[in-house]
């Protein structure tokens, strides 16, 4: 085992509950804390390397080691198992975590498919609609000032890698960026002028999703192209922000594909 923090004084300590509390020293540092094997694996997977390892003192050498050998420049600490839960987003800890730098996604060339955010505050949501998103092969993520933080410890577990592979942009006007665009940008809305199974999505496009309750704002509505519905014959008001967005993004998946 390497040496045990088990002081909430600590310095490092310190410095990692304020990256798994504070968007503003998260944003300041561009650093962030992925908690789990799977998402640090996909981490790897996009390039990056974590700055330190963490492992709670339970945590058997099986499950971090591995870990610690794939980034042999990395600190590894171990951590007080009432510590560690501090740090995790979840209620029954995986046991190891990492502190890593914001990845920055490349570019893509293709055609742009864009999934715009207003306003969506939960994170887990959040990170639900960034993976659609990237799983639909989306060019950009364009999430507003009233957005959760993109690389909070939660969003990062409902996007499970998406923030690696998919290019964001973060706390935008979406007013102005989408005036400047020039791509039309279609409006989900409970009321729409035509279905999004009869829109055009094979050309450049956005997906505008608006706030898990409010919904979109008029001002954002007056400014997008046109309001597009999603047609629900079952007994339902309608579908979450995320449901919503992957049906979107998984028609211009369809009508690219033909």
């Amino acid at each position: 085992m390497q040496d045990l923090i088990s002081s909430p004084d600590n310095p490092l300590y310190k410095r990692l509950k304020k990256l798994a509390e504070s968007a503003r020293a998260r944003r300041e540092s561009r650093m962030t804390l992925l908690d789990g094997d799977h998402l640090i694996r996909a981490c790897f997977d996009a390039g990056g390397s974590p700055h330190t390892l963490l492992y709670s003192a339970s945590c058997s050498p099986e499950v971090w080691r591995p870990l610690a050998d794939h980034c042999a420049e990395a600190k590894v600490v171990a951590l007080a198992d009432s510590l560690f839960a501090e740090l995790s987003p979840v209620e029954t800890p995986t046991g190891i975590m990492a502190e890593t730098a914001w990845l920055e996604a490349r570019p893509s060339s293709n055609t742009p498919l864009v999934l715009l955010l207003e306003d969506i505050q939960d994170p887990g949501n959040l990170g639900s609609l960034l993976r659609s998103a990237a799983a639909s092969g989306a060019t950009q993520a364009v999430l507003s000032k009233g957005c959760a933080d993109a690389w909070s410890p939660k969003a990062l577990r409902g996007g499970q890698g998406a923030q690696f592979v998919l290019p964001m942009l973060q706390r935008i006007d979406l007013a102005n960026w989408i005036a400047d665009s020039g791509m039309p940008v279609h409006a989900l809305a409970l009321v729409g002028e035509r279905s999004i199974f009869d829109v055009d999505l094979s050309g450049p496009s956005g997906i505008l999703v608006g706030n898990e309750g409010a919904g979109l704002s008029e001002e954002i509505l007056q400014i997008a192209t046109e309001r597009v519905n999603i047609p629900m014959p079952g007994k339902v008001e309608s579908l979450n922000a995320a449901a919503a967005a992957a049906v979107a993004l998984f028609e211009a998946v369809r009508q690219r594909r033909t």
